[in-house]
């Protein structure tokens, strides 16, 4: 029996995310989240997707313009001057 991968079983224990291969970086930006000084906030536009892709992390890192990426996300929301917006939020992010 073949070894399960470990996006194969944040899949199969998280029934909300989802998983996408290969999939192009358009935009990538990073700032200092102002709730918590610790944490940077990323946010990446993929190609044909409207919808921001967020997750955070401690340091900051290379600009992922440009990269094809895998990623594990689940769909939120965000609420931006009063409005709910629709975003994913991140948890698996890898470079193809």
């Amino acid at each position: 029996m073949a070894k399960k991968s470990a996006v194969d079983k944040l899949l199969e224990e998280h029934q909300q995310l989802i998983h996408s291969e290969n999939i192009k970086v358009i935009s990538h930006v990073q700032r200092k989240d102002q709730h918590d000084d610790e944490w940077i906030i990323n946010t990446i536009m993929l190609e044909n997707i409207d919808v921001p892709f967020k997750y955070k992390r401690k340091k900051q890192y290379k600009s992922l313009t440009g990269q094809q990426v895998n990623i594990t996300y689940y769909p939120d929301q965000e609420s931006v001057a009063g409005f709910d917006i629709e975003i994913m939020k991140i948890v698996r992010l890898k470079i193809s």
